[in-house]
């Protein structure tokens, strides 16, 4: 499976056609719009994000509410779409801008920051809907939530039999307490006519071992779904498991032992965050990325004009304070769209049904391991 997007932040809206995507598996428009809901909440967000009310429209690929095995090609319209959008000479610290124009030749870095900004992830949370839907084939599930803004910080687990209350989190923490202080960090950034960055966390559950490959390099399922995280905009940082934690401990508290209990290997600690040798174990795939503070700053940082050379204020356009919740739901859409394909990859079938049967075969081997 493989998926492409097209489009701008203010043109007329975004595209994505996603091939591979087998036949029978049942997909509808108001699952995606679900998801593209959840995108767009959270505290800190632009006044855009009250613009905006994302609906998807699926224009090939999906017949009676069923994919047809042909590619899927979906549209989420741009209700903030401009004709005419004045040229940027500033390009800002921390964006696509400089980099973009030097790579391509011009004084305009609009074409840049069109296409480069966050906006574009609509569709990719699109995308990821009808993975999940997929994945929901298989019983295997996606939850998320933000564990650190700024300087706030919760230790608090997710517990993923209450995940539902995430739903109703401005900041999608499980922590209430914690959450108080989250937003007056953000409050606090505002005011300064600054932003913040901060941390989400991505768990799979129900995930079969085996998915993914130790043979080569670009088939391990750690390396793929640290780079799905790491195309989200803003994010600098990914880990799975214990991951950077693991650097001052002995192997004897990293490593987690194996046990054999109800005619299956288990494990009583997760610290691998569910992959091994670059495969899934059985256990939850659990997933941290760290995003960084949002570079269009209501006070502007040093730059430099384009056209003149001189030093100005970068350019300043209507941003968002904190975009970590949203983070978590990309977070989850992209990790979703990597384990369908290395599901495939493991399982073929040109439908859903053959499969369903070639996995039901598969974990019927191993309870007769």
């Amino acid at each position: 499976m493989r998926y492409l997007t097209a489009g701008e932040s203010h043109g007329p809206g975004l595209t994505a056609i996603i091939d591979g995507v087998p036949a029978h598996l049942n997909v509808t428009p108001r699952e995606i719009n679900r998801e593209l809901k959840r995108r767009q909440v959270g505290y800190g967000r632009s006044e855009r994000m009250r613009i905006e009310k994302d609906k998807v429209e699926i224009l090939a690929g999906v017949r009676n509410n069923k994919t047809t095995g042909s590619p899927i090609a979906l549209f989420i319209k741009n209700k903030d779409f401009r004709r005419s959008l004045p040229p940027i000479n500033i390009p800002r610290p921390g964006h696509a801008d400089l980099s973009g124009v030097l790579k391509l030749n011009q004084k305009d870095a609009r074409d840049i920051l069109e296409r480069a900004s966050a906006r574009e992830t609509a569709a990719r949370v699109a995308c990821g809907a009808i993975a999940k839907m997929m994945l929901g084939e298989f019983g295997i599930r996606a939850f998320s939530h933000v564990i650190q803004v700024g300087q706030v910080k919760t230790n608090k687990p997710i517990d993923v039999n209450k995940a539902k209350l995430l739903e109703r989190s401005p900041l999608r923490c499980f922590d209430p307490r914690v959450e108080k202080l989250m937003k007056k960090e953000i409050d606090n950034a505002r005011k300064k006519g600054d932003t913040v960055g901060g941390i989400f966390e991505v768990i799979y559950t129900n995930v079969p071992p085996g998915l993914g490959s130790h043979t080569q390099y670009d088939k391990r399922l750690d390396g793929r779904l640290a780079g799905a995280l790491m195309s989200i905009p803003g994010v600098k940082g990914v880990e799975i498991g214990l991951g950077f934690r693991v650097a001052p401990l002995p192997g004897s508290r990293v490593h987690d032992e194996i046990f054999y209990k109800n005619k299956k290997f288990c494990r009583q600690t997760n610290n691998a965050g569910g992959i091994e040798g670059g495969m899934s174990n059985g256990e939850n795939i659990i997933l941290r990325a760290a995003m960084k503070p949002i570079p269009t700053l209501g006070k502007p940082l040093k730059s430099v004009d384009l056209i003149d050379k001189r030093p100005r204020a970068a350019h300043k356009e209507r941003a968002d304070i904190c975009v970590v919740p949203a983070g978590s739901i990309i977070g989850e859409a992209v990790v979703a769209f990597e384990l369908t394909s290395v599901l495939q990859e493991k399982f073929g079938g040109d439908s859903i049904e053959e499969m369903i049967k070639n996995y039901q075969s598969y974990i019927t081997t191993l309870r007769h391991f």
